[in-house]
């Protein structure tokens, strides 16, 4: 096992631990908020900062609901369970290659769903959610890691050759790849509102 694996496998519960925590209060917020604006159409989220920072115009889109009830609901289903893999690691547990394919998987599908929902926000609704800008900022390294440790552990198994020469720059450079995802989504965020933020610097 090399240094970057022993160091990712000491470091993998407290991103599941921490992210998980960080997402459900998000999504729980936005639970709490969605009901009240349920209740009363007129209730105006604290979130609510301007125009473009704005929680009830999200919420009010048809993407706010894809599945016939808000997607909150899906986080504070799904955040739980990754800090509860988080503190079973911590607690010395260890679990079947089919167990983190699975939990792979879902991560990759989470994060494409939480990609797409910010794609439907900046380029659709044209508002952002901090909230679920929050939950997207964590799931992210969750998703990167997970399957980095995959690799790692060689429950996702690459071909000899190219593959893994490509994987161990990856791997050399693996905080510098996340924060480019980053700095590039904070880019296409500012390119498309710098029409609202550009006059107002």
């Amino acid at each position: 096992m090399t240094n970057n694996s022993w160091t990712l496998q000491r470091a993998l519960p407290y991103i599941l631990i921490i992210g998980g925590i960080i997402a459900y209060i998000c999504a729980f917020i936005l639970t709490q908020d969605k009901f009240k604006v349920l209740e009363n159409p007129n209730f105006i989220p604290s979130c609510n900062l301007n125009p473009i920072i704005s929680c009830g115009g999200v919420m009010q889109s048809k993407q706010a609901a894809i599945f016939g009830f808000p997607n909150p609901l899906i986080g504070l289903g799904a955040y739980p369970s990754l800090i509860v893999v988080g503190a079973a690691m911590l607690a010395g547990a260890r679990f079947k290659r089919w167990f983190w394919l699975a939990l792979n998987a879902g991560m990759a599908l989470g994060t494409a769903f939480a990609l797409w929902l910010l794609f439907e926000s900046i380029y659709r609704i044209h508002a952002l959610c901090p909230f679920c800008l929050g939950t997207d900022a964590v799931t992210l390294p969750m998703f990167w890691y997970i399957t980095l440790y995959n690799v790692d552990r060689k429950n996702i198994r690459l071909p000899k050759g190219g593959a893994q020469r490509v994987y161990g720059w990856v791997r050399r450079h693996h905080l510098d790849l996340l924060v480019l995802f980053y700095l590039i989504i904070i880019g296409l965020i500012l390119n498309h509102f710098w029409y609202y933020y550009g006059r107002n610097f």
